[in-house]
């Protein structure tokens, strides 16, 4: 049986995603959008890659993270076929195939995280927390040289590539391996946070977002995907979510929240950024997602790794 509060949960997070690819409010409220996009919404990742590492915590020989490894790198490859449009005339398109295209980032990210956390999963709780938390601690620090542009000409540029911070060893390791301790100690099991105690987690994100903007004078245009607040709000979220016993035996949400990361980019395409639309646009994109959601989870059925 699965977890329906989980399963819930990921489709939220799915549209955080999705809300902040469409920099969300941008135009209209540029200071609420600021705290949505480069705050509560960079939730979305991070309790997606501890759900993951929470269950990565079975992969425990090599048979099972042959399967595991396999099913990942497929799902990649796959996808980065269907998106070659998008990428393969830019300049940067070597960066594309290692790093991963867009939002398929977090796919090859998450495999090579994996690999790194099985070779360390041996490690005490305490020295693996501790190089956990460094890897976030260096990614942090490069974003933050990046976003303040502290140095000038070829080094900004250098520092403000997505794939030098936003990367398998300092965003995917940390939070698929805070994932995976929560399972190992039990944590699930010892702690279950009351919701007031979830909801002010969640404000100090978007404290953290608005300390960016206002104090700090991040550009407002730039991404900001690390934040030391998610360290915190990130597993309490999962952690009411996981203590929420309500369950199911379909696995269709979690598909349905998979495509929808998948897929929403194209369908960001279809209708932002051509002329088949001209009206009612964010209502259309959201029907046309969700379709298009729901045909790739009946496709993988017959296709399988699809998704």
């Amino acid at each position: 049986m699965r977890s329906l509060s989980i399963d819930i949960l990921k489709i939220v997070l799915a549209f955080f995603v999705v809300g902040l690819h469409m920099h969300f409010l941008r135009d209209s409220y540029p200071s609420l959008s600021y705290v949505l996009v480069n705050g509560l919404f960079r939730i979305g990742v991070p309790v997606f890659l501890m759900i993951s590492g929470y269950f990565f915590f079975f992969v425990n020989d090599l048979s099972r993270l042959k399967k595991w490894s396999f099913r990942l790198f497929l799902l990649y490859i796959i996808w980065s076929v269907i998106y070659i449009p998008f990428w393969k005339e830019d300049d940067r398109y070597m960066l594309n195939i290692l790093f991963g295209y867009h939002h398929l980032w977090y796919l090859i990210g998450t495999l090579f995280a994996g690999l790194l956390l099985y070779c360390l999963r041996n490690l005490s709780p305490k020295k693996l927390l501790a190089v956990l938390l460094i890897g976030f601690g260096c990614g942090y620090v490069l974003q933050y040289l990046g976003n303040a542009h502290y140095f000038r000409g070829e080094t900004d540029v250098i520092l403000n590539l997505f794939p030098l911070y936003r990367n398998f060893l300092f965003v995917c390791f940390p939070f698929l391996g805070i994932g995976f301790l929560i399972k190992k100690l039990e944590v699930e099991v010892k702690r279950k946070p009351p919701l007031w105690i979830v909801i002010l987690s969640a404000g100090l994100v978007v404290a953290e977002a608005f300390l960016n903007e206002k104090v700090l004078h991040l550009h407002k245009k730039e991404s900001i995907d690390l934040l030391f607040s998610l360290l915190i709000a990130c597993p309490l979220i999962f952690l009411y979510c996981k203590s929420i016993q309500v369950k199911t035996d379909s696995k269709i949400l979690a598909s349905i929240s998979t495509a929808i990361y998948l897929i929403h980019p194209l369908v960001m395409e279809l209708v932002y950024k051509s002329n088949y639309f001209t009206s009612f646009k964010d209502v259309i994109f959201i029907g046309i997602l969700l379709a298009a959601s729901l045909l790739l989870v009946f496709l993988n059925r017959k296709l399988k790794y699809v998704l």
